[in-house]
């Protein structure tokens, strides 16, 4: 499937600023078990040889085998171990000494981060776990390519390995993202963000937010009707066109807050907004806080 023309899914993803790391690339033996939960990121686990059962509360255990990638968007409660019921006594995250003699398991694990994750609802679109057959070239053979680079760089430990494995796992997000589009399984503002037109509004939103939009213009701007636009912007993002925009704008606001000096004056000016009045106002109805406690709290 095509992003849209104007890829406002690249947009999004160069405005929040994804992160991406691989921390654990390491052979498991014997009784052992991982659990990256609770960092506020979204873990990410391959399993790159062997197997490990998959525990979340409240689910049954889940059998994961080589190829297998899992990743939880909202950093769900998990652990990764080498039995299919949680050992009673483990030292999570140990990698223990190689034995020859035991079965082995190669996992590599990492995280994605936004710079503004509370901020966003992109992952909100998302389930609590993927889990991605990788040896299913046929549907995800790109991402498989991109995760043998990914290996293949980790094990050669070649000069500045770190940074290409760290790119090449923003990279695979954006795969993660697809394959949920591909399989249906996305809603929300991810699926809008693939819908051809509704993309395009997106897109003319986050490029130019201060401008003065109405639902009529941006139906114009994309070739649609004004009442066809807004409900299927609608079904799609789960909220009206002008409700996104000021969300937007206000997530706008918050990162120049936080990363500028600028005056309450300008930033509301670069919002679109030509009453200072009328932007803090804007600001605290949508975010729930004042533009002064917003910069006080980045500046701790």
């Amino acid at each position: 499937m095509n992003l849209p023309g104007n890829d406002a899914l690249s947009l999004i993803l160069q405005r929040l600023r994804l992160k991406a790391e691989v921390y654990v690339h390491a052979d498991f033996c014997g009784t052992w078990a991982v659990d990256t939960s609770g960092s506020r990121k979204v873990p990410f686990h391959l399993v790159e040889r062997g197997k490990s059962w998959l525990h979340m509360p409240e689910e049954a255990p889940r059998l994961l085998t080589a190829g297998d990638l899992v990743i939880f968007p909202h950093d769900h409660a998990h652990q990764l171990c080498n039995q299919e019921s949680l050992p009673a006594q483990v030292v999570y995250n140990q990698i223990p000494e190689p034995d020859p003699a035991l079965p082995m398991t190669t996992l590599a694990c990492g995280s994605f981060e936004f710079a503004s994750q509370s901020l966003w609802p992109l992952l909100d679109s998302l389930p609590k776990v993927i889990v991605l057959d990788l040896t299913d070239t046929h549907r995800l053979g790109q991402t498989h390519s991109l995760m043998q680079l990914m290996i293949s760089e980790l094990q050669q430990g070649h000069a500045g390995s770190k940074a290409v494995v760290d790119q090449l796992s923003a990279a695979l997000f954006v795969h993660v993202l697809r394959s949920q589009i591909e399989q249906g399984f996305a809603q929300g503002v991810l699926a809008a963000l693939f819908d051809p037109q509704i993309g395009q509004a997106l897109s003319l939103i986050h490029q130019q937010p201060a401008q003065d939009w109405s639902v009529e213009r941006l139906a114009r701007e994309i070739g649609m009707s004004r009442s066809v636009f807004s409900e299927r912007f609608r079904d799609l993002a789960g909220k009206t066109p002008m409700r996104y925009l000021a969300e937007w704008r206000m997530r706008e606001a918050s990162d120049l807050l936080s990363s500028t000096d600028d005056s309450i004056a300008q930033i509301a000016e670069a919002c679109g907004y030509n009453s200072e009045v009328a932007f803090r106002k804007a600001f605290r109805s949508v975010t729930g806080q004042t533009p002064g406690a917003v910069r006080k709290q980045s500046r701790l």
